[in-house]
């Protein structure tokens, strides 16, 4: 079909500090023919767009605002469906421990800033928590 351009399955890797434990997540990702890039920390302020290298988003100046997100983020684009399902299962058998912030761009989030991403999955995560312990007190 002509027009149609198709988005190549890629994820991005931000927070991780270990070369071996990118090595591993890139292997698993690999196998199933997904590209990954890893985002340098100070890639906080940049749009999700950005990052993954779409059209129509350009490099937003620096911030130096000492923001810092302590945890391994895996940002999953254009990966739908069983495929989803596939690099998901592939992830939590192949990489130890498994990753907590993992997220799908969506064409909403993709406008977000990458600290922005992260603020709204560490709140998610927390809320999700807070409901499993009052499940568990009340069960």
């Amino acid at each position: 079909m002509e027009g149609i351009v198709k988005r190549e399955e890629q994820a991005l890797l931000y927070g991780f500090n270990e070369d071996e434990r990118i090595a591993v997540v890139e292997k698993v990702l690999h196998r199933l023919g997904i590209r990954t890039r890893v985002v340098p920390p100070e890639a906080y302020h940049q749009k999700v767009g950005y990052l993954l290298g779409r059209k129509g988003f350009r490099t937003l100046p620096e911030e130096d605002d000492g923001f810092v997100f302590p945890h391994e983020v895996l940002l999953l684009d254009n990966i739908k469906g069983k495929r989803l399902d596939a690099a998901l299962a592939a992830l939590r058998d192949g990489v130890r421990p498994n990753l907590r912030y993992k997220a799908v761009v969506t064409p909403f989030n993709a406008f977000w800033t990458l600290r922005r991403l992260c603020e709204t999955m560490q709140k998610e995560h927390s809320f999700q928590i807070e409901q499993e312990k009052r499940k568990e007190q009340r069960g």
